[in-house]
């Protein structure tokens, strides 16, 4: 005989059941945080290197526990990593509150965050954070064989693109000229970015063009594997006084095969760091940094980008020039990087 009882019994149970998982799944819903990081352009090196962060700190509802296949990140939490026209556009949205953070050159943050240098006449970024310092990027000057380019100063009635208005990329290009006594009116500017620019040098229609970018920068492999790629020093006096005026500027090469039938090169770097804004939850923040430094992250880094491998705890304060947020200075004294 068919048990009314004992079946509105159970039908209860799972109805309880039901409605227990959808009030966790809303909860769940609604402490989910959307994290953005503002990269740069898809060719260069600040997008895939964003890439491997935000997959790292991300823990959507429902992922594996830590340790057990699944993610190491921040619980409900879903980071992405946003193309944009690189430093500059980066700060500015920090400021404006369009992203939650972004990667930044330390020149160009520095700058923002105090008024000064290529920002002087503008309101300081106050707000501005740190959360890591995390790689160096080199400035590549790319031409090709036979275009009788050897240094800066011959870029001299050239068609050049120095990048889009808005990346550190167009800053420091400009920084260069003019350090090599060379004016705005002196070359043909061109605002291309990554592949095509490469595109635009291969078909003759621009001379030489400005990258700034953790090497191997996809890019310019490609270019080189394609073309007679060449790059051109940065070196001598006036490289020297670009270092000696801006603190963020150091010389350094770009070995010998980096990029195929490329000899070593002799440039300037300067650093790749990651900024959010002081509005930004401490507890939050102190969760992702948390999150950038553990185990499985490091697995991530080591294998997501050739540049991965240089982004360490040991180096997360290296040539920091912007106040931490509080949240990441609480991390890094917990383990002891900050005294």
């Amino acid at each position: 005989m068919f048990n009314v009882s004992k079946h509105l019994k159970y039908a209860f149970a799972g109805l309880v059941l039901f409605g227990a998982s959808m009030a966790a799944t809303t909860a769940s819903a609604q402490d989910l945080k959307f994290f953005t990081i503002g990269t740069g352009g898809t060719s260069y090196t600040y997008y895939p290197v964003g890439g491997v962060i935000a997959n790292a700190i991300s823990k959507p509802p429902g992922s594996r526990e830590c340790g057990k296949g699944g993610s190491c990140g921040v619980d409900n939490l879903i980071a992405s990593a946003v193309s944009s026209r690189g430093s500059v556009d980066n700060v500015n949205a920090i400021n404006s509150g369009l992203r939650n953070s972004g990667f930044a050159q330390s020149d160009v943050a520095y700058w923002a965050s105090t008024g000064t240098g290529t920002m002087e006449g503008k309101p300081p970024m106050k707000d501005l954070r740190t959360i890591a310092a995390l790689f160096e990027e080199h400035i590549h000057l790319v031409t090709l064989e036979g275009k009788g380019i050897n240094s800066v100063s011959d870029l001299k009635g050239k068609r050049v693109s120095v990048d889009e208005p808005g990346s550190g990329t167009y800053v420091d290009a400009n920084l260069i000229l003019a350090a090599y006594g060379l004016k705005k009116s002196d070359v043909t500017a061109e605002h291309l970015k990554g592949g095509a620019a490469a595109e635009a040098l291969r078909n003759g229609k621009i001379d030489a063009f400005f990258v700034v970018a953790g090497y191997p920068t996809g890019t310019l492999v490609e270019l080189a594997s394609a073309a007679k790629m060449k790059l051109v020093p940065l070196s001598g006096p006036s490289a020297k006084s670009l270092v000696d005026k801006y603190g963020f500027f150091a010389s350094s090469d770009i070995p010998a095969g980096t990029y195929e039938g490329v000899a070593a090169t002799s440039t300037l770097s300067v650093g790749a760091q990651w900024f959010t804004s002081a509005k930004e939850d401490e507890t939050l923040i102190y969760n992702i940094t948390k999150a950038l430094w553990n185990k499985e992250t490091r697995k991530l880094l080591d294998v997501g980008h050739a540049k991965g491998k240089t982004i360490t705890l040991e180096t997360a304060l290296n040539g920091v020039g912007v106040p931490l947020h509080a949240g990441a200075a609480r991390y890094y004294k917990e383990v002891g990087v900050l005294k």
